[in-house]
């Protein structure tokens, strides 16, 4: 299975991406690459091989939750260049 030019001009289109010639032909072969490793897995006899997320085993290396103190609010804003109702003043973003 090979991608033709419309699709991969598709692809590009809903990826809203503005591709000019070269990167549209070059595009297009990479894709069909990357299409043509897939056909080449899919040959392969994975029926005893368990699923798993990774290729090797994963550990979680974050740190617990421990409730502790935090800084007081008052010596938190004394740094800040404005404050308000107990938070931080910052300026207004606002895109047009």
């Amino acid at each position: 299975m090979f991608l033709t030019r419309e699709q991969v001009e598709r692809v590009a289109l809903l990826a809203r991406l503005e591709l000019e010639e070269r990167e549209l032909e070059k595009s297009m072969g990479e894709l069909n690459q990357i299409l043509e490793h897939f056909e080449r897995l899919e040959e392969l006899n994975t029926e005893a091989i368990e699923p798993t997320s990774h290729a090797i085993s994963m550990v979680n290396v974050l740190r617990d939750d421990r409730l502790k103190p935090s800084l007081p609010r008052d010596k938190v804003l004394a740094n800040a260049p404005e404050s308000v109702g107990g938070g931080f003043r910052v300026p207004r973003v606002v895109e047009t």
